[in-house]
């Protein structure tokens, strides 16, 4: 484990950890469906839900693959994440003001919003540097 964290980085554990749930939040919209679907109807009158969760899915992808690359190379992930969030919480936001179709629409346009600020920070994030090995060259 440590081995892995090591190769991923801070950056790279972000986008291979949220890059699960995005996926795994798609899969389930293929699956298990949400039940109320009103604060999306903006989004499923343009297209099917099976097509949102497959760019929900294909969105975790991009970041799992980003979460082994270094840092700069990382970017499309950081960027994926984001971008399938912004419409999602659009589309609950106008649901609540102004069309007024689901009460509870600002509350889900705000954890979307507040779980997606943590990837804006960390693309932001420089990896530390790692330290460097005390080998026996330097007499350890």
């Amino acid at each position: 484990m440590r081995r892995l964290l090591r190769i991923l980085g801070r950056r790279g554990a972000i986008l291979l950890s949220y890059g699960t749930v995005w996926s795994l939040y798609g899969y389930g919209q293929l699956v298990s469906p949400q039940p109320d679907q009103r604060g999306l109807r903006l989004l499923l009158d343009r297209l099917p839900l099976d097509v949102w969760a497959s760019f929900w899915i294909a969105t975790g992808l991009i970041a799992i693959v980003c979460a082994f690359l270094p840092q700069g190379r990382d970017a499309p992930g950081f960027v994926a994440l984001v971008l399938i969030v912004i419409p999602w919480m659009l589309s609950y936001l106008v649901s609540w003001w102004p069309l007024g179709t689901f009460a509870r629409g600002w509350v889900a346009a705000a954890i979307w919003t507040v779980i997606a600020v943590p990837v804006i920070v960390v693309a932001g994030w420089r990896e530390p540097p790692r330290p460097k090995r005390v080998g026996a060259a330097d007499g350890a």
